[in-house]
């Protein structure tokens, strides 16, 4: 099984990030995770895309989930991301 890139766009003292860095963390027990936490205050223009949005999770460039990061909703897509990965 390889690897699925999980990029997390958050920024310095929110709440919502630190949560869904967790259920992203909990995910690492599942699945090979390569985690990338991207602060959107170092960006310009990840700062005017995102900034009422955070955290997002993109999942090998999809944006998956924002706001409140839902475990459930991150496994599924996971799960399809293995599905197709394990068919090509």
């Amino acid at each position: 099984m390889s690897q699925i890139k999980v990029i997390m766009y958050s920024k310095l003292d929110c709440p919502l990030c630190v949560k869904g860095k967790k259920v992203l963390e909990d995910l690492k027990e599942e699945f090979q995770l390569d985690i990338q936490e991207v602060d959107i205050y170092k960006d310009e223009v990840l700062l005017e895309k995102y900034q009422i949005m955070i955290p997002v999770v993109e999942i090998d460039g999809e944006e998956v989930e924002y706001g409140i990061i839902h475990k459930d909703v991150i496994r599924k897509r996971l799960l399809e991301k293995n599905r197709h990965k394990n068919v090509e």
